[in-house]
């Protein structure tokens, strides 16, 4: 079973992070924390000074790692509220333009899917 403690080291890996990054980031996310203490975080389970990385830790580096890659959130007047038009977050929830369907021609029937070729018969009927 995958901890706390895997999921911040597979971060740490995955994003090449230092502890000065790392102490950069929580500190984002208003979390303050010391070299010392992040490093128990990394040691192995056996070891004396290991140290469980708790729910509150990893979800304020998460917290952190979002404010540091998309910038703050726009505080908004009510919750659930949409974003403003022209702000970043709405730049970014634009829609796709709807998928193109091929009109079909008065007279011409529909298209329809190839048939299915039954690989047994045609591999016996070669003399196989």
């Amino acid at each position: 079973m995958i901890n706390n403690n895997d999921i911040m080291k597979k971060l740490r890996i995955a994003l090449s992070l230092r502890d000065t990054d790392m102490i950069a980031i929580l500190k984002l996310a208003d979390f303050e924390i010391s070299a010392t203490e992040l490093s128990a975080i990394f040691r192995k389970e056996d070891h004396p000074q290991f140290m469980p990385c708790g729910d509150q830790i990893l979800r304020r580096f998460l917290d952190g790692l979002i404010v540091r890659n998309r910038g703050v959130r726009e505080p908004s007047s009510r919750p659930g509220a949409t974003p403003a038009a022209g702000s970043p977050t709405d730049q970014r929830m634009e829609r796709r333009p709807a998928r193109q369907h091929r009109a079909i021609r008065p007279g011409q029937p529909p298209r329809r899917p190839a048939p299915k070729v039954d690989t047994i018969r045609v591999y016996r009927a070669e003399g196989a």
